[in-house]
């Protein structure tokens, strides 16, 4: 920047004859004599303006260190202006024939890397045909017809008709839909490559617990059309590998991938004989995991971006496809057709499918919070040690009834001493409820007088005090025991291991409910009989309204699974076995301690 330098030179020679000015003076040994007055102040003067001129550099340099800043970070280049279109026409076509050449060396070079010469010639198969794909977990079939999944059947998990349960949705002829097609923007191009014949490696793949084999897809045409869609399968388990590459007019494009209509063959009717998670798609985008069900579809609310998985599931089992979150997008979609809501998803850039129950090992094992999709609710934690538990008491007593009786009953034994003590409380409570009801009647305006609330507060707590009483004694034990209640709840209500498991006599399945209603009508009969055994300090008015709750309970579990409801009837039975030692207990005391009041 020539200014700046001569700005810079000029100040450097007037600083530095200044200088050479006063180093003379110093030097010489004579006394310099008084200056006249006019002379000093022209010194004096010069000085000031040199000051001057400092400040007015710095000044300068600095205004134009922030003009250059402020022009080199927030002002951003414009882009050079087009030129003519004669100009472009004539550039264009003199750069015509170099560009080409490069596309053609370029396209050479990627083939001899790939060795795929052939990548655009035009591959398919001259008839459609069905691929099987056999494991000890499940037999699934493909059709090169568009490279679709036409059927995934469960081996150790059973129909209402004890078949191999199929978890395809068999409506896929009448809506045109079948999982694993390709979605893209154009309709046309959708239709000729999910409609296509595709050349396929395999015909028939058995695989034994260990083992792994690929099978592959293939459609190509002469315009440019190329999809390739590769599965790894791997025997012993639910989960497969994805990959899916689609060229269009010779061009890679990023296509959806469908999974639909809806999920396994489960009639609204036998739907709503479960209590748990209803049919829909979970979305897992960073760290939270979205639910949409498909009652409660909502299309504003229906697109996700940077998915890390997506699942069509059930409350007991689920199509799940993990993705890459970078650029990956799902969507839930609903068709109105006949007055019949049919759903589906599309998603994009899968990696991984896992197709099957949703059992806690095998989503463990699967891996990126997969167990997520099994609702264990506000104390999940909880509900997979009690799950552990069940299933570690199964593996002893293989009756999934039996295991929640006995895990009831460790329960209760191992809480007896908090509810004891909570029992206690409450029985002291309910001693001094008449000197309770005399305070608040002293003190009839504590609502309004601050003041005599006070001491209407500070006399009760002096007469919990003479009594021993924690008033927070009879809660606390019940918020104790809150996460294992409803984990357990949890536990029942959601997990595969009682579907289809038989408990005695008329209850074949614990995951449906009970077809006479017997358990439902004895648990609440055993409600009521706890609930009058058990001490209150409610007032008369307050118990008269508690005697409804049995009641209430009773018709919320008709319709609630068999083992939720035997767990809840076992806990009340116990429940009442407990009441009935710990009154007898407490008896003992009070005789105990009126004896030892009449020796003195």
């Amino acid at each position: 920047m020539p200014f700046f330098s001569d700005l810079l030179g000029i100040y450097l020679r007037s600083y530095q004859k200044i200088r050479t000015d006063e180093r003379n003076i110093l030097r010489s040994n004579k006394t310099p004599q008084m200056p006249s007055l006019a002379p000093w102040r022209s010194r004096s003067r010069s000085l000031k303006e040199y000051l001057m001129e400092k400040r007015l550099l710095i000044a300068i340099v600095v205004s134009f260190l922030v003009i250059f800043l402020w022009q080199a970070l927030f002002v951003k280049k414009q882009p050079p202006q087009p030129p003519p279109p004669s100009q472009q026409a004539s550039k264009a076509t003199d750069r015509q024939p170099e560009v080409k050449t490069a596309l053609e060396k370029n396209s050479t070079q990627q083939e001899k890397e790939s060795g795929e010469t052939e990548e655009f010639q035009p591959l398919t198969e001259m008839e459609e045909g069905e691929i099987s794909i056999l494991t000890s977990l499940y037999q699934a079939t493909w059709s090169n017809k568009g490279a679709v999944l036409k059927s995934w059947k469960l081996k150790k998990h059973k129909n209402s008709n004890k078949e191999d349960l199929e978890l395809i949705s068999q409506a896929y002829e009448e809506v045109g839909l079948f999982p694993f097609m390709v979605e893209t923007e154009d309709s046309t191009f959708d239709q000729k490559v999910n409609n296509a014949l595709y050349t396929f490696t395999s015909r028939q793949i058995l695989l034994e617990d260990g083992e792994t084999q690929e099978l592959r897809f293939i459609y190509a045409d002469e315009k440019g059309t190329k999809v390739e869609k590769k599965f790894n399968f791997y025997g012993g388990k639910y989960s497969f590998d994805i990959e899916i590459n689609v060229w269009k007019n010779g061009h890679r494009i990023e296509p959806h991938l469908l999974w639909g209509p809806g999920f396994t063959n489960l009639s609204p009717e036998k739907g709503k004989r479960t209590f748990g998670g209803e049919p829909g798609i979970a979305v897992y985008v960073g760290d939270k995991l979205f639910f949409q069900d498909e009652k409660k579809f909502k299309p504003e609310q229906s697109s996700f971006n940077f998915v890390r998985w997506v699942a069509y599931k059930n409350n007991y089992f689920a199509a799940l496809f993990l993705t890459s979150p970078q650029k990956a997008s799902s969507s839930f979609r609903k068709i109105e057709r006949e007055g019949e809501n049919i759903f589906y998803f599309t998603f994009s850039n899968p990696e991984k499918g896992f197709i099957g129950p949703k059992e806690l090992d095998a989503l463990n094992e699967f891996g990126y919070n997969a167990k997520k999709l099994i609702q264990f609710g506000f104390f999940g934690w909880m509900a997979e040690i009690l799950l552990k538990a069940l299933k570690g008491i199964h593996n002893a007593i293989p009756n999934w009834g039996l295991s929640i009786i006995i895990l009831t009953f460790l329960i209760k034994l191992i809480f007896f001493p908090l509810t004891f003590s909570s029992t206690k409380s409450m029985a002291k409570m309910q001693e001094i409820q008449p000197k309770i009801k005399a305070l608040r009647a002293k003190y009839k305006k504590a609502k309004q007088d601050i003041a005599q609330r006070r001491k209407m507060n500070e006399e009760m707590m002096k007469l919990y005090k003479e009594h021993g009483i924690n008033p927070a004694g009879g809660c606390l034990p019940i918020l104790i025991q809150l996460p294992i209640f409803w984990g357990f709840f949890r536990v029942l209500a959601v997990s595969i291991e009682f579907r289809h498991s038989p408990f005695l006599l008329w209850i074949k399945d614990l995951s449906v409910k009970d077809p006479y209603y017997v358990t439902p009508i004895l648990m609440g009969i055993t409600q009521y009989i706890s609930q009058k055994m058990t001490p209150t300090s409610a007032d008369p008015t307050q118990q008269r309204m508690m005697l409804i709750l049995p009641v209430i309970m009773t018709v919320f579990f008709m319709n609630f699974q068999s083992g939720l409801v035997l767990y809840w009837l076992t806990n009340n039975v116990l429940q009442i076995g407990q009441q009935h030692i710990m009154n007898r207990l407490m008896k003992k005391k009070k005789r105990v301690s009126h004896g030892k009041k009449g020796k003195k």
